[in-house]
Formats: structure tokens, C-alpha cells, sequence
């Protein structure tokens, strides 16, 4: 299960918790039969307690949320993306080494 400090995002309320949000929000974007997503899930979770206060961090179930995947093109998970100001601002697909997320947070959040 993701880490307190790692948002479950929705249909419902992406608007609200990503587009709208002050800060930079990491958005991974999963499925729960995935493999690959699962092997991400803890640097994910990681990420989250490491920029508390600086961004967010959220995952978002592709299956119960096709709305916004379908928005965002997502056709390939896990796909992570990185939205400033609420717009997208870096997409990552596939497994990315979590060096990749930090330089992309580091420059967003600086």
C-alpha cells in the first residue's frame, strides 16, 4: 500500500489535487496487475517522503480512472508524469531509475 504521504487520485479529484495544486505533483499513473508498476510502487512511496513540502506525489488506478488516463494518452504503465502549474511538464514511461524523477522534482520544485 503507498506510503501516508502519497495521494490516491481520482477521477474525481485530479482537477482539484493536480491542475489546481500550487506545487509540482508527480502523478503515477499504475494498475494493480502490472508488474513493472508494482517494482516502482516503493520509489514511488520513497519520492513522496523525500519532497514532502516541496510536491506531491500521487498514483492514480488507470483501471478505475479511465477518464483521466484517456486524457493524458496513457498507453503504456506504468507512465509517471510530472505536471507544473497544470500542465504537463515531463512524462516518463516505463521503469525509470528514481535519479530521473529527482532531477525532474529538483528543477520543477526549485
Amino acid at each position: 500500500m503507498a506510503a501516508d504521504t502519497v495521494l490516491e487520485l481520482t477521477d474525481d479529484n485530479f482537477e482539484n489535487e493536480v491542475l489546481s495544486a500550487e506545487q509540482p505533483v508527480l502523478v503515477d499513473f499504475w494498475a494493480e496487475w502490472c508488474q513493472p508498476c508494482r517494482m516502482l510502487a516503493p520509489v514511488i512511496d520513497e519520492l513522496a517522503g523525500e519532497y514532502d513540502g516541496k510536491a506531491k506525489v500521487g498514483k492514480l488506478d488507470t483501471d478505475s480512472n479511465r477518464e483521466v488516463a484517456m486524457k493524458y494518452g496513457i498507453s503504456a504503465i506504468p507512465t509517471v508524469i510530472l505536471f507544473k502549474g497544470g500542465e504537463v511538464h515531463k512524462k516518463f514511461v516505463g521503469l525509470t531509475p528514481k535519479d530521473q524523477f529527482k532531477a525532474a522534482l529538483d528543477e520543477a520544485a526549485g
